[in-house]
């Protein structure tokens, strides 16, 4: 992953705006500490800050073809980048190692559907300048797991601005976008276009189709072997939870069956945190001595998360009170991951909104609203977890690379009949996540293991991958969001929450909480068009759920609070 500031179109003299543009992009700096580059090409200004994963000698951005009329600043991971390079009809001589390289070919062949046959996460703006009319092509991937902005000066509205983080545009901008996943932005028409437009993004349409649970787990196993494609060391984030717990198993697996790669010695590297005593430590100890993983259980203190919380609203550019709970433990895990040498991890991140697993699912009234309710939340990803995951890591030059999110796996998984994927009272008190759960469960006879896999033994022990959902921020340790509360309480006084429609019109804050850390947010980015870019995470309060995001406010947990 890396740090793209590109500049189109640009009303000045370009040349004399170069130190200011290499200022903006160093505000991106930690998201690709290992290289910087900038080009210019007539108004246009391409930077790029660079994590190098793949092709680490070689793959320097901004990428050009020969006669730099196609310039390319990206942020990406392009897992079929070898099949593409096959694909392509007409020779290319590649310059560099870089999976990301490709996409100069593919776009001379293929124009903007180029990003058609992407598959992997991404983020990048291309310049074209081949004839006299300069054309600007941003993308992002189908889910956003890859984080970019879309920025104008209402004084220069010919201009366009791109950026991976907010950070970058805020003072050149005075109108700001989160750019929409899922779609290309093309300058000669000033438009964003859909690209991606698989049949279950439609929410009103309810599947019929039968679960294949061996297909859904050879899907799955398929989704992380492309995931460990990577020239550097890299381990699983494992809470201990289902997900976190089933990726690691795979990468383990896998990595047991890869020989002659330096960089997949066993054993896996496993990371945790959380506060001492805290549920997620105790259950990803179990984990990671069943898989063999090399694991390392971090604590952290209530007060060192407080102390980081104005940190994290700036790394992550948002106020949302969902987010920053389960940031700022996962911001500190991946300071201590990079300082081991780590460079990427895999992460759970997706499941929860795939298959129906926050707890508050068991509320759904119908079958239908179970299954609408996980297509608008998988649609809306790139506002929470994604960003959380994308930008929580890398604040400190760590890559979060997430499985669940594969769209093959998605294709497979959101057009399973819903009547699988229900939990609770609509299925006789089933647990959230079954349908994923049973799938790798040897015991139960329609997962159709094959023999070579019931060799291996099972990929998790029962009461592991039958293990209750635990969100995050509540896993890290029961009294991370208490404390949070109690904090919030102490800082923002009666007289300034009761005059919180006046003080903050747009999106009123609800709670102390969500007042705190919006004052920080505003603190932080001043410019108004800031926060027009951040969505908050709402609860299903119709379905009787409680206001609190938190997964100990819903009735059915075991240690519910309510």
């Amino acid at each position: 992953m890396c740090g793209i500031f590109c500049v189109f179109n640009y009303w000045g003299d370009t040349e004399a705006y170069r130190t200011r543009a290499l200022e903006l992009s160093k505000k991106l700096r930690h998201r690709g500490p290992d290289h910087n580059g900038c080009v210019i090409k007539g108004n246009n200004i391409m930077c790029h800050e660079r994590l190098s994963i793949v092709g680490v000698t070689s793959g320097a951005q901004p990428l050009t073809n020969d006669d730099e009329t196609l310039v390319l600043s990206i942020n990406a991971e392009i897992y079929n980048y070898k099949l593409l390079q096959e694909q392509i009809k007409k020779p290319y001589q590649y310059k560099t190692k870089s999976d990301c390289e490709v996409i100069i070919p593919l776009y001379e062949e293929l124009g903007v559907d180029a990003v058609k046959k992407l598959d992997g996460m991404f983020s990048f703006a291309l310049l074209d300048v081949r004839s006299e009319k300069q054309r600007l092509i941003a993308a992002r991937d189908p889910i956003g797991i890859t984080t970019l902005y879309i920025g104008r000066n209402s004084e220069h509205p010919e201009a366009v601005f791109v950026a991976s983080e907010l950070k970058a545009l805020e003072s050149e901008c005075d109108i700001i976008e989160e750019f929409p996943n899922g779609h290309y932005f093309d300058s000669e028409t000033g438009k964003f276009v859909r690209y991606f437009n698989p049949d279950w993004w439609d929410a009103k349409r309810v599947p019929t189709t039968e679960v294949d649970y061996k297909l859904l787990r050879e899907t799955l196993v398929k989704a992380v072997r492309k995931r460990m494609m990577s020239d550097v060391q890299f381990g699983v984030l494992l809470s201990g939870g289902l997900d976190s717990s089933l990726i690691s198993s795979i990468a383990a697996r896998e990595i047991k069956k890869t020989t002659g790669n330096p960089n997949s010695s066993m054993p896996l590297k496993s990371f945790s945190i959380g506060l001492p005593g805290a549920p997620d430590l105790k259950a990803a100890k179990t984990v990671a001595d069943q898989l063999g993983t090399e694991h390392y259980g971090f604590e952290y203190t209530v007060q060192e998360g407080i102390d980081a919380v104005p940190d994290v609203i700036y790394h992550l550019e948002t106020y949302d009170v969902t987010t920053i709970r389960a940031s700022t433990p996962m911001y500190l895990l991946s300071r201590k991951v990079k300082a081991l040498g780590v460079k990427m991890v895999l992460s759970g991140e997706g499941s929860d909104e795939v298959f129906g697993g926050y707890l508050y699912f068991h509320y759904a009234p119908t079958t239908d609203s179970f299954h609408t309710e996980t297509v608008t939340r998988v649609q809306n990803l790139h506002t929470s977890d994604c960003l959380r995951a994308n930008k929580s890591t890398m604040a400190w030059g760590l890559e979060a690379r997430v499985p669940f999110l594969d769209v093959d796996l998605l294709q497979v998984a959101m057009n399973i009949d819903p009547k699988y994927k229900v939990c609770g009272a609509n299925a006789d008190g089933l647990m959230e996540k079954a349908v994923i759960r049973r799938a790798f469960d040897v015991e139960f006879p329609g997962a159709n293991f094959t023999e070579d896999e019931l060799k291996e033994g099972p990929y998790l022990d029962h009461d592991i991958l039958w293990r209750q959902k635990e969100q995050f921020s509540d896993g890290v340790g029961y009294s991370w969001i208490d404390s949070l509360k109690e904090w919030a309480e102490a800082q923002v006084s009666d007289e300034k929450f009761a005059a919180r429609a006046t003080t903050f019109p747009h999106d009123t804050p609800n709670t102390k909480e969500a007042y705190l850390y919006r004052e920080l947010f505003e603190k932080i980015f001043p410019n108004p068009a800031c926060k027009n870019s951040v969505v908050r995470w709402i609860p299903r309060t119709d379905w009787g759920c409680s206001s609190d995001p938190s997964g100990r406010a819903q009735r059915i947990h075991a240690n519910a609070t309510v």
